[in-house]
């Protein structure tokens, strides 16, 4: 249920669905198995894992105001080894027995009847991602290490409802330029705080990157490192003693890691069902997670209105 990264977006409009309208629509894009014949699929499931009937099936969960949902993708797992032995083994079967050379064109057309030939036997693995809509403060956040499971998400979210207006957050201040001066200065904004993680990285070449960790951040090779004129892309802080995570230069959050108080706080209730202890880790998590968002905003100058990422 804790989130283990943060993808966040803003809407650039109110919200305005009610929980029974959007358990409609996202039961017409709900997930089902792939197929013999499907690459992948992609759909929504309940947040609390349910059979059709039990009181826990339900797309949408509401806690506080806020709507968590989840989608699952299953995709074919075919090794492209085996597809690489099977081409090559038709190819030198039609060389031989027709006395031609296969070329690149017909190549591709027998990868394709390889893919179908396999397809039906391939072993499928599948994962889940979590988001959230907090109403109250006009924010969507994914746990999502990645941008394209996050645009997935989105992507099938707007699907389902025909509009989502979202936008990533764009802050006043370039982030890169705020964390490379949090560490010049060895002082972030409060409640934020260092810790011995960070990675620099040449403006002008994205390939030239030095990896920092477990490491002191006010060493003097630090400190050379970023007189050379690299900047930080990336900084591991410690928020209001609360959570852990990596800030990235587009404001995503990863290694998302909360602090053992706030699961014993979610864990002071006993929890009669999973039901109710879901909705306790949710209430404490969006809790934080709402202030965190407004203290990592405030910390890069505030949102820019009229900017778009």
């Amino acid at each position: 249920m804790w989130f283990k990264n943060l993808r966040i977006y803003r809407f650039t409009k109110p919200f305005d669905f009610d929980s029974e309208k959007l358990t409609e629509l996202l039961a017409e894009k709900a997930f089902h198995p792939c197929g013999r014949q499907d690459v992948s699929k992609y759909g929504w499931v309940p947040p609390l894992s349910g059979a059709p009937g039990d009181p826990d099936f339900d797309f949408v969960h509401v806690c506080n105001g806020n709507i968590m949902l989840c989608a699952q993708k299953e995709e074919k797992v075919i090794p492209s080894s085996v597809i690489k032995e099977a081409v090559q083994e038709k190819a030198e079967f039609i060389e031989q027995k027709e006395g031609r050379k296969i070329f690149r064109k017909e190549r591709d057309k027998l990868k394709d009847d390889v893919m179908l030939e396999l397809l039906p036997r391939a072993f499928t693995k599948s994962h889940r991602v979590y988001g959230y809509i907090d109403v109250k403060e006009n924010l969507l956040l994914i746990d999502a290490a990645s941008a394209n499971k996050a645009e997935q998400f989105m992507s099938h979210l707007r699907d389902t409802l025909g509009t989502l207006p979202v936008i990533p957050p764009a802050s006043k201040q370039v982030p890169t330029d705020v964390m490379t001066n949090w560490l010049s200065e060895q002082s972030a904004h409060p409640p934020f705080e260092l810790e011995k993680e960070c990675e620099l990285s040449n403006p002008s070449d994205s390939a030239n990157v030095i990896r920092c960790k477990a490491q002191d951040l006010d060493a003097d090779e630090v400190k050379t490192i970023l007189e050379s004129g690299k900047h930080c892309s990336k900084l591991a802080v410690n928020w209001n003693d609360s959570l852990h995570c990596v800030i990235e230069s587009d404001l995503s959050i990863k290694r998302l890691k909360f602090e053992d108080k706030l699961i014993d706080q979610a864990n002071e209730a006993d929890a009669e069902d999973r039901a109710q202890q879901f909705d306790q880790d949710f209430a404490v998590m969006s809790l934080e997670l709402a202030q965190f968002c407004k203290d990592l905003f405030a910390a890069f100058g505030g949102l820019d209105e009229g900017r778009v990422v």
